[in-house]
């Protein structure tokens, strides 16, 4: 089992962290995160870092002080630097274009896709095949990245459809010796 949870957690330069009411609040230069904290975990916060403690030593007190150490850790992350996800469309016709708060995507369907971004995330299309997702909260921009690439997942045959860029993806070998009949 990791010790990380005892680990202190940096603060880089312009980060605030404030801990009130069950709740940790983290404001930076690219924005401001929030996340409800269960009772029993205490923080204690400096101009160092962040310290995660927690009331007892069992197995489940441990683990929830590893999870909350980690969430926070993506929040002051997120707020210093942010999160981006790239997506690569590949298949013939298959292209993208970012229209505001709308990512216009032809994959291959009969209808053009239209999906719409949460708040909080940008997407920007380039070369109308790679599209960047970025945000500060890493769940959501993760959960947007996964949602349109399920839109149309990549075929083990041909490879054909959206893909993470650095996705590594298992091809199948097709019919061999089929003939007519």
């Amino acid at each position: 089992m990791s010790r990380l949870g005892k680990v202190p957690l940096k603060l880089p330069a312009g980060v605030k962290v404030n801990v009130a009411s069950g709740a940790v609040h983290v404001e930076g230069p690219k924005g401001k995160l929030s996340m409800a904290v269960a009772s029993g975990l205490e923080f204690k916060v400096d101009d160092k870092g962040v310290i995660v403690g927690r009331p007892d030593d069992t197995r489940e007190a441990r683990s929830r002080q590893g999870l909350v150490r980690s969430l926070v850790r993506n929040m002051i992350t997120g707020v210093s630097n942010g999160y981006t996800k790239v997506l690569e469309l590949q298949g013939v016709g298959y292209r993208a274009d970012a229209r505001g708060r709308e990512v216009h995507l032809t994959l291959g369907f009969s209808h053009p896709i239209v999906y719409t971004l949460p708040e909080g995330v940008t997407a920007k299309v380039e070369n109308q095949t790679l599209i960047t997702l970025a945000g500060v909260d890493r769940r959501l921009v993760g959960e947007v990245a996964a949602d349109i690439r399920k839109l149309r997942p990549v075929e083990p045959y041909k490879g054909k459809g959206v893909r993470y860029r650095d996705e590594q993806v298992r091809r199948k070998a097709g019919k061999a010796g089929a003939t007519g009949g």
